[in-house]
């Protein structure tokens, strides 16, 4: 066997692994071209994906506040963060475009799903907050938070999300 065909055998385990893992814990998956694991948005979680810059201010605000939240990183340089399900953003948001909401049934790229240009990971791994999906409200006032605390920075940055689409709010 040459190394490569040893190589995906094993990233070929590893997503099976955390597939069974997602859906043993409640997280929904929705099936995916090739080899990756996409978790299903709107029935059990959303997703709401923003900057890294941002998505570290996020982290920031939650910490301080006593939140442990799960919280994945794109090779994109964007950060994903997991919450209840059915909750608009507000009005203020919608101003910025690189601020995405996946819902719907939307499939969300998830780790450890590699990428062209890197691997999808957990910056906290939702097995160490227990798989609790964090209340939307939470997330997204620290999202809130964290955009405001530094203006309008980053309010016409391009990205592309977690999906690999653009979403339209």
């Amino acid at each position: 066997m040459s190394w490569w065909d040893s190589y995906r055998a094993v990233y070929g385990a590893e997503l099976r692994a955390a597939a069974r893992e997602y859906v043993d814990h409640g997280w929904p998956l929705v099936p995916g071209p090739g080899a990756e694991v996409l978790l299903a948005t709107g029935e059990s979680i959303d997703v709401i994906e923003v900057p890294a810059e941002v998505g570290r201010r996020v982290c920031r605000t939650l910490r301080e506040a006593g939140e442990d939240v799960p919280v994945a990183a794109t090779p994109q340089g964007t950060w994903w963060f997991p919450m209840t399900p059915r909750h608009a953003l507000p009005a203020e948001l919608s101003l910025h475009t690189d601020v995405v909401l996946h819902t719907d049934g939307i499939g969300v790229v998830a780790p450890p799903t590699e990428r062209p240009d890197g691997w999808v990971q957990w910056r906290v791994a939702p097995a160490r907050v227990g798989y609790r999906v964090p209340d939307a409200s939470v997330v997204v006032e620290a999202v809130v938070d964290a955009i405001r605390s530094h203006g309008t920075a980053g309010a016409d940055a391009e990205q592309t999300p977690a999906t690999g689409v653009a979403l339209r709010r």
